[in-house]
């Protein structure tokens, strides 16, 4: 698929630097991350569990789409597990814009922030997802170009409080930098898909021998990495088109939560 945009970008996104300072980030402010991450995505697991059975929700078994109501369960399960990452997202953003200026992190202080756009962010995050896997269905590289369009849209709804009109502005913001965008985030997607792979490996170790609970509790913790990750580099790469495109610099990003 063919950017829409036409010539070279003004300046270059800084892709290698923008990855550095996302693992500096996050391994700087590793617990901070893990407390942010870790609580939320355990209680997505946890109702997924309810609906679905644990196995399903951290990925030792497929759903069953033969009994009733399982795909009511599947989609809601999918639903709630959508709205979380939305909140640790939106909590991130904060946390992330704090590290790189050199701030003391305040978890509670992004609380506020995070649940006031919760409901915007959470059913856009849903469509950006469809969209998504609709282009990645039809091939992985449309898939991959429509997640660059939306990739900053939670940072602009949480930053600049622009509601449903996310997705037009991430699409607005990331014109001309959509496949820099991929690279970026192809380095994340790795880190992610290792991650997922010694998690499912290690779950069904210990959820055998430690039980399921276990099992839930030590897959919510490997994949607060993976999460994290993503959430602090789309910070990042918004700042930078910011910068790039109008100017701004952190500091005055940053200030709107003060």
């Amino acid at each position: 698929m063919t950017d829409a945009s036409v010539g070279q970008p003004s300046a270059p996104l800084g892709a290698g630097s923008i990855i550095s300072e996302s693992f500096s980030i996050l391994f700087g402010k590793f617990i901070q991350v893990v407390i942010i991450t870790f609580v939320p995505l355990v209680l997505g697991l946890l109702v997924s569990s309810a609906l679905n059975g644990p196995e399903v929700a951290i990925g030792l078994a497929e759903p069953d789409f033969s009994a009733p109501g399982a795909g009511i369960g599947f989609a809601l399960a999918t639903i709630v597990n959508l709205v979380v990452y939305t909140l640790t997202t939106a909590l991130l953003i904060q946390l992330a814009y704090d590290a790189k200026l050199g701030r003391p992190v305040q978890i509670g202080r992004y609380i506020g922030p995070a649940l006031s756009v919760i409901v915007p962010l959470a059913i856009l995050s849903i469509v950006a997802t469809l969209l998504f896997a609709i282009g990645f269905a039809l091939f992985v590289v449309p898939g991959l170009w429509i997640y660059a369009v939306f990739s900053v849209m939670a940072p602009a709804v949480v930053i600049e409080r622009v509601g449903f009109g996310g997705l037009g502005r991430s699409a607005s913001l990331t014109k001309g930098y959509r496949w820099p965008i991929v690279g970026t985030y192809f380095i994340a997607f790795i880190v992610v898909i290792i991650i997922n792979v010694v998690a499912g490996l290690l779950v069904g170790l210990i959820a055998t021998v430690g039980g399921i609970v276990v099992g839930i509790i030590l897959f919510a913790a490997l994949s607060t990495i993976g999460t994290g990750l993503i959430g602090i580099m789309a910070s990042l790469i918004y700042a930078r088109l910011r910068e790039i495109k109008e100017g701004v610099s952190v500091d005055q990003i940053a200030s709107v939560f003060e």
